[in-house]
């Protein structure tokens, strides 16, 4: 490996590619755009659009692409070749800032929920200048964002920096009436921590459910899970090892802040952490991430698994989401600091979230909601569908000292002693960690650990900036009228403390209890994707984003429309791929070796009577019985998909359907087949066995 500084960022045409080939003028206005929002003007697009392209060809390319995030829930990329023609016959390389700014895929194909017609083709993808440009296999990718040719939003990037725009101007307004006049622009940031699985090619070859679903459906447990816990932070494998450490290589490559990477509980499961970027950015790199994750696995003969359950019985994937707000001037506007009680500033702040995620936890459950994600949520191995927040003992009791209007005194960090004298001691946090807790405040940010793995961040990062945005908003509206504004802000802080408190929740949310508890405080407990998605429509949730700029009403019916249908698609896929492996293969499969069982019975009457064929005999019955429930069932899940079409026209009635008939016959297929697997000899068992495929890296 070269030496890293020199390798991190080496394929981005980021800060330093800048100074070194832009004027000064041309680099200092591009910056003005960045760092404050500014409009570009297009001579400085088109400097820049040269100096990107110079930079481009010296690296060996000879196309660029601007890369966007439809709503596929991936990303897309149509390249161009840098090439004109000269007039002599030849071509030379140009690339103008017009080109740079705007590109024009055809948007006919991408989900539109609605808004396009087929025919209506025309879409347009427009820069992103704040994300930076980088290279990959001798192209030059650009971030935009995506909308059709009538303006609707058709990605999940504008939204986003909608949403980062706005809180920005809110909260700007809030800190000058708090006295911070030096501050400009505050921006949201976000560090996904993103868990995956790595497999063998040769194993996932020979899973159809894999190749087609990204998850196994059928498969018997191994004789070992991750029960003895030997996994988690374990000695990683040699072969893993060599993956992360090309992964390591190429992210940093790409200015991927890649950081932390260890085994995680699961056998075969990982996990890389990043260092904390601007929302938009770590939006772009995280899905970046798993793009260049799938890539670097195949080179070792590995194939990386980003669904959220690829493998039942052990735990699935997720994505920690770890999200705070700072400013321009360098100041963490969740920071309680030595002093939060007397800390107005941060209580403020603090009392703007506890109120968004209380008013609009629907929103944030419906962000983490996926087929995929089912399958985690509230399964002891990820954070409830109940949305709550962990404040720890140390802020909980400033919160209710708050509340109760009683004095409050910070144990502040105390000292952790080792009792050996050649370990040093140092000091501990004033709370502990919940692991639990699907929204946990963690020092200066807040981890949202509901995510689903394979999901892009934008979606739920866009929508709690902008519940937070309003939130100060109206705080302002009410803070600029007071008289005397401190006494004003406690008298707010103390109000909104008492009226959300029900949304903090500091214990175990795994507990039977706490489900309990939730529905007395009159928490939301959305267990599936169809559940929570039926309340993105809900009046007040389509007013917060039309009175805020984000989206209008048509363009959050047209997700509703394209989440329920991708929904809806998923399970009927995973259907017919079940079908299709039970009726090709699994039920012949069985077929054969009880024949070869009877056989093996006729062999040994011929020899004597006396003989037992009790083993075979057994066998032969308990697995007869058993594949005769799984024929009827292959068949009656079939009919069911086949009933399916009755509810076209309707995305929330299907996917309803598809969540209560379809995926529950779905689950009891399965265990007939895994049944099977458990009394069938690995010779005649058509598919690899999770322990070969957990255990075969």
């Amino acid at each position: 490996m070269a030496n890293v500084t020199e390798l991190f960022g080496s394929m981005v045409f980021g800060d330093r590619k800048m100074q070194e080939r832009l004027p000064r003028t041309t680099y200092n206005a591009l910056k003005k755009t960045i760092k404050n929002g500014e409009p570009l003007d297009i001579s400085v697009a088109n400097a820049v659009a040269n100096a990107m392209k110079d930079w481009a060809v010296e690296m060996g390319c000879t196309h660029y692409t601007h890369w966007f995030q439809p709503m596929t829930g991936i990303t897309a990329e149509k390249h161009d070749s840098f090439i004109c023609p000269a007039n002599d016959g030849a071509v030379i390389m140009e690339f103008s800032g017009k080109e740079l700014i705007k590109g024009e895929p055809d948007a006919s194909s991408f989900p539109s929920g609605g808004i396009r017609a087929t025919f209506e083709a025309r879409g347009y993808t427009t820069w992103d200048p704040t994300s930076p440009a980088f290279i990959r296999d001798k192209t030059l990718y650009i971030p935009t964002a995506f909308c059709s040719y009538t303006g609707e939003v058709l990605d999940k990037k504008t939204p986003l920096l909608r949403s980062m725009e706005k809180l920005s101007s809110v909260a700007v307004k809030v800190l000058h009436l708090l006295g911070k006049e030096d501050v400009t622009r505050v921006t949201t940031t976000v560090g996904p921590e993103q868990e995956y699985f790595l497999i063998d090619k040769k194993m996932y070859d020979k899973r159809p459910d894999l190749i087609y679903t990204g998850r196994t459906l059928f498969g018997a447990p191994a004789p070992k899970g991750q029960e003895l816990e030997d996994h988690y932070f374990g000695s990683i494998k040699t072969r893993v090892a060599a993956f992360m450490s090309d992964l390591d290589e190429e992210l940093w490559k790409l200015g991927v802040l890649a950081k932390t990477k260890h085994n995680e509980v699961a056998p075969s499961q990982h996990e890389l952490a990043p260092i904390f970027a601007t929302s938009n950015i770590a939006t772009d790199h995280n899905e970046l991430t798993m793009e260049v994750m799938k890539k670097v696995a195949e080179r070792h003969g590995l194939v990386c698994l980003l669904h959220e359950k690829p493998f039942a019985g052990v735990n699935g994937s997720g994505k920690h989401n770890n999200w705070s707000i700072s400013t321009n001037t360098g100041e963490n506007l969740l920071d309680p600091g030595k002093n939060p009680e007397s800390n107005l500033q941060f209580q403020l702040f603090l009392a703007a979230v506890v109120k968004a995620v209380h008013e609009y936890q629907d929103l944030l459950r419906l962000t983490v909601a996926s087929a995929g994600n089912d399958h985690r949520l509230g399964a002891n191995e990820a954070p409830p569908a109940i949305i709550s927040m962990y404040l720890g003992d140390d802020l909980g009791a400033l919160v209710q000292s708050i509340i109760d209007g009683t004095d409050y005194c910070s144990r502040g960090k105390t000292d952790m002693l080792t009792g050996v004298d050649v370990l040093a001691d140092f000091k501990k946090d004033t709370s502990d960690r919940n692991r639990t807790s699907p929204f946990a405040f963690t020092g200066n940010k807040f981890e949202f650990r509901a995510l689903g793995s394979s999901l892009n961040i934008g979606c739920p990062n866009y929508m709690l900036n902008t519940m937070v945005a309003e939130e100060l908003s109206q705080f302002y509206d009410e803070l600029s009228a007071a008289d005397d504004l401190n006494a004003a802000i406690k008298a707010l802080v103390r109000k909104v403390f008492t009226e959300h408190q029900n949304i903090i929740f500091n214990g175990d949310n795994y507990s039977e209890e706490w489900v309990a508890e939730a529905e007395r405080r009159g928490l939301c407990n959305y267990r599936s994707l169809p559940e929570a998605m039926a309340h993105f429509v809900d009046k007040k949730n389509i007013d917060l984003f039309e009175k805020n700029g984000i989206l209008v009403e048509g363009e959050i019916r047209a997700r509703y429309e394209i989440e329920l249908d991708c929904y809806s698609k998923q399970l009927h896929i995973e259907a017919l791929t079940m079908i299709d492996m039970a009726e090709k293969n699994i039920t012949p499969a069985v077929i054969d070796f009880v024949g070869s069982l009877t056989e093996s019975a006729l062999a040994k009457k011929k020899l004597s009577d006396a003989v037992s064929t009790y083993a075979e005999t057994s066998l032969i019955s308990e697995l007869s019985e058993t594949l005769e429930s799984f024929v009827k069932k292959t068949d009656e899940l079939k009919s069911a998909v086949d009933e399916a079409a009755k509810y076209k026209g309707d995305s929330l009635a299907e996917a309803m359907y598809y969540r209560k008939t379809v995926f529950e016959l779905m689950g009891q297929l399965r265990e007939f087949g895994d049944a099977m697997e458990r009394k069938t000899s690995a010779k005649y068992w058509p598919y690899p066995s999770y322990g070969e495929i957990l255990f075969g890296v």
